[in-house]
């Protein structure tokens, strides 16, 4: 993969990443601050959300930056807009896919065993496209006019993996901010991936995934929307 060329690993990273990020969030939330873990082993409820969480972020980061990383393209060629910031979700999906390999990993050290709840990971996944979906469109589009989103996009990244339950459970939260909470689109991304490997052992907050799917769908419109609004003018300003 281009991504990784010239790497000494290659595309051991896309397992790497996730891998080490786990272990760290399990030291800290799961040894240092003894969060619950929802009755499963702290590594293995951790890399459950670790998977969607990457997946948005990469794929947010790469489709943010599809356009201004193809000006030659974009000038040149008249070809739909939409492939460029869609191509690279793709490659990110791809790791995505690769990442898996340590959550199987991960239950077999563990002898965890997932329900037939598993089944249903294929909507949850469907959700988290089009959380990056409408972020990565939206940003994309606003990125060609105003460059600092560059500079904004990692800051964004950054903050939202602290105000989404990547590291610890949903169900720390206070039970009187868990629909604030909840306005956060991954939310209900990482609680459904998790609902979906980890079975019984933990519960889906009904009333604040519905909330997380409405902000979901919002954004997606409106990224769209806006993308392609002012696709037209992209080879103009770019």
């Amino acid at each position: 993969m281009v991504r990784y060329k010239q790497t000494v690993i290659g595309i051991a990273w896309s397992v790497l990443r996730p891998f080490l990020t786990m272990v760290v969030f399990t030291v800290v939330f799961g040894k240092i601050a003894k969060l619950p873990s929802d009755g499963v082993p702290y590594p293995i409820m951790v890399y459950a959300a670790m998977l969607p969480w990457q997946f948005f972020a990469n794929a947010l980061q790469e489709s943010s930056n599809s356009l201004i990383n193809n000006v030659n393209l974009l000038t040149k060629v008249y070809f739909p807009r939409l492939l460029l910031p869609l191509s690279a979700m793709a490659v990110s999906l791809v790791d995505f896919l690769i990442s898996i390999v340590i959550l199987f990993a991960l239950m077999l050290w563990y002898h965890f065993w997932p329900d037939w709840k598993i089944l249903t990971l294929p909507f949850f996944l469907f959700l988290d496209l089009l959380a990056v979906l409408g972020a990565g469109l939206w940003l994309s589009a606003l990125n060609v006019k105003y460059r600092d989103f560059r500079y904004v996009v990692p800051f964004i990244i950054q903050f939202g993996l602290y105000i989404s339950p990547v590291g610890f459970s949903s169900s720390v939260i206070p039970e009187r901010w868990r629909l604030l909470f909840s306005a956060n689109p991954m939310v209900g991304v990482i609680d459904g991936f998790r609902w979906a490997i980890l079975g019984d052992s933990t519960q889906i907050f009904w009333p604040g995934f519905l909330m997380s799917v409405g902000a979901t769908l919002l954004f997606c419109i409106i990224g769209i929307s806006y993308f392609r609004r002012t696709e037209t003018s992209f080879a103009d300003i770019i």
